[in-house]
This record gives C-alpha cells, sequence and structure tokens, in this order.
C-alpha cells in the first residue's frame, strides 16, 4: 500500500463502496485466532454433531484462517437479510412449511456473487492485495468473526444477534491480506439477558444449554443434512416442518422487535392451521413425484440440498403429524419403498386409526 493512503483513507474508500453494495451491515475483523474454537472442538469431541464429519475435518482451518489463504490479515464481514428474500422470485409458494432462509435462490451463489463483485471493486483500489468470498460452505466459524467484527453477539439459540435486525440473515466474508485498517472493537454486550424464549420453544429440546446445541435433534439437522430415517420418538416432534424450522428465531424477541410481533408469531403457527387442503395437495406432490422431478422443481434453491428421498421422507412425517388420511393411498405405495418403507409402515398405522386434524 502506498505511503500516502493512511489507515483512515483506506477506511474511506472502502466505505464509499460500501455505500452502493448490497448488504445489510459490515464490518472488519483482523483474522486470528477464533475465541470460540475450544468451545467448538468441545462440542465436536462430545459429539453435537451428529453425522456432519466435515465439520470435524474442518477444525484445523477453522482454528487457522491462514491455513485457507497463508497471507491473510483480516477479513471483511457481511450481513444480508433473508425475510424478505432478496432473491424470492426463484421460489414458487407452497403450503409446505420451509425456513424463511430458503424460500428463495440458494445463497451459497447469489451472495458469494455478491461478495465478488465486491473483491473487484477492492482489487481496483489495492491491486497488491487478494480477496476471496467465501459463504458457510467453507471452514469458517462466521459467528465468531462477525462477533469480533462488532456486528452482534451470539444468542442463546446459537444464532449472531444484532439489535437492528435480529438474527434473519446470511453472514458471509472476505478474506484479504489487508491489514485490518480499523482500531479493535469492544466486544459486542449480550443483550439476551434472562430471556429464554428460544430454548423453551424448541420441541426437541435440542438446546442442551444456552448457546450450545445437539445437532442431531435439531429440526432443521433432521430434515435438510440428516440422511437417516429420524427415531420414532422424534418424528412427531418434528410437527409440519417440511425443511428447516425458524422457530428459536420467531419467538425472540430482538426479531420481533424488527420484523414485528404479529408476522413473527404467525411465522410461528403450524402450516396446518393456515391452509390445510393446500398443504395435503403439495404433500402429494411429494410423496408421488419421481426424484428427478423433485430435483428439477427445487433446482437453485435451498431445497435442492436434500434428495429426492430425503424430501419425500419429511414428506411423510409431516403428513403422519398433521393426520393426513387422505394420503393413505399414496403412502402405501411406498411400502416397498428401499428407504422409506419403514417409515410408511409407521405413518399407515397412525394414519388408519386417524382423522385429519385431530
Amino acid at each position: 500500500i502506498p505511503r500516502y493512503i493512511t489507515v483512515m483513507t483506506i477506511f474511506e474508500q472502502i466505505s464509499h463502496i460500501m455505500e452502493d453494495s448490497p448488504f445489510d451491515l459490515w464490518s472488519w475483523a483482523p483474522l486470528q485466532r477464533p475465541f470460540s474454537i475450544d468451545f467448538y472442538k468441545q462440542w465436536i469431541d462430545e459429539g453435537l454433531h451428529g453425522d456432519m464429519s466435515y465439520l470435524e475435518k474442518h477444525q484445523e482451518f477453522k482454528e487457522s484462517p491462514q491455513k485457507f489463504l497463508p497471507q491473510a490479515r483480516s477479513a471483511l464481514v457481511f450481513l444480508r437479510k433473508y425475510d424478505p428474500h432478496p432473491y424470492s422470485e426463484s421460489y414458487q409458494e407452497s403450503a409446505l412449511r420451509v425456513a424463511l432462509y430458503a424460500q428463495g435462490a440458494d445463497y451459497h451463489h447469489w451472495f458469494k456473487k455478491e461478495m465478488q463483485q465486491t473483491a473487484e471493486k477492492l482489487k481496483e483500489l489495492f491491486p497488491n492485495e487478494e480477496f476471496i468470498a467465501l459463504t458457510d460452505s467453507s471452514p469458517v466459524l462466521e459467528r465468531d468473526l462477525a462477533f469480533r467484527a462488532g456486528l452482534g453477539w451470539v444468542g442463546k439459540n446459537t444464532c449472531l444477534l444484532t439489535r437492528q435486525q435480529g438474527s434473519l440473515f446470511f453472514i458471509g466474508e472476505l478474506y484479504s491480506t489487508l491489514q485490518n485498517p480499523t482500531p479493535l472493537r469492544d466486544a459486542p454486550r449480550d443483550f439476551c439477558g434472562t430471556c429464554t424464549r428460544c430454548l423453551d420453544i424448541c420441541p426437541t429440546d435440542a438446546f442442551i444449554a444456552p448457546r450450545k446445541l445437539d445437532a442431531s435433534l435439531c429440526i432443521s439437522y433432521l430434515t435438510i443434512e440428516s440422511k437417516e430415517i429420524p427415531k420414532s420418538d422424534l418424528r412427531p416432534l418434528i410437527g409440519d416442518w417440511f425443511f428447516g424450522c425458524d422457530l428459536c428465531q420467531t419467538v425472540c424477541p430482538w426479531n420481533q422487535k424488527s420484523y414485528g410481533k404479529e408476522k413473527m408469531k404467525f411465522l410461528s403457527e403450524a402450516t396446518l392451521l393456515k391452509n390445510p387442503d393446500h398443504l395435503i395437495r403439495d404433500l402429494r406432490w411429494v410423496l408421488t413425484s419421481s426424484n428427478k422431478s423433485l430435483q428439477k422443481h427445487f433446482k437453485g434453491t435451498a431445497l435442492s440440498r436434500a434428495s429426492g428421498n430425503q424430501l419425500k421422507r419429511n414428506a411423510l412425517i409431516v403428513a403422519t403429524n398433521c393426520r393426513a388420511k387422505e394420503l393413505l393411498p399414496e403412502i402405501k405405495n411406498l411400502l416397498n419403498h428401499k428407504y422409506l418403507d419403514e417409515l410408511a409402515k409407521w405413518s399407515i398405522n397412525i394414519l388408519s386409526d386417524s382423522e385429519c386434524g385431530e
């Protein structure tokens, strides 16, 4: 960097670029050993990451960011709200209950592209420096970086929280060889106080302590990450969640303040209460579609992360929990399914003695 470019002018130039960026909040953090790395390692050692073995393999890169980009000194951290979703046009509305973040184009693509465009502008300013755009598909402890950057604190639901925008946002970052041009900030205050709404509402009691999640019990894990059939005692607790779960966020006072209490309350209610006929219609479509058709339909959205069989698994559980007896013929057709046969038997046993909505 030329001598005449002072620390303040570096920050001013970057701030000018950010004025025209799509990001809702941003800040800068030095790349150092993460505050939470020891907690993360213990979490892995306790097996609380479920079957997500890749998290175990990523540990050394998360502990030492320079192993990912050797000359990296700092990170620009960005927050991008997903309510309303900025790219919702690729998501076809349905009655299936889907987490808010997934109701649009897959953020791993468009969010990374937005950051890459910002990186190109920064490269013009600083041609001798390197910038690399990362999302949560890379080995980064993102909430730790955002905390270090002063953007917010980690809530009891393990999400990053801000007083301005709650927690309904994506986190992304640019690793950079630039020296951090801003003074270190004080650690953000924790504004959760004595509130435990997020812990209390979790249907599966996945939070074994504040800020400590057993992923194998989390509905988001069970409906997205896990390829297994959930244990029979967990299935009823999944309720009508088809893909993901927002309960520990929509109940949060900071999200209710940012997005409206009535809206968050509405999002916390079961889909069956809103449009039962449309829900049964959409569940029938999932159960009878080919895996190829499902993948084609959800291509480009976060739902494409799950296989066709996983989506059918989720639909079977939702149909059973909603006592959708109308779907018994479709469910019986899955009795010889290599992956879903046991789940179909479980569903039939329950629905045979039930009426929809009981």
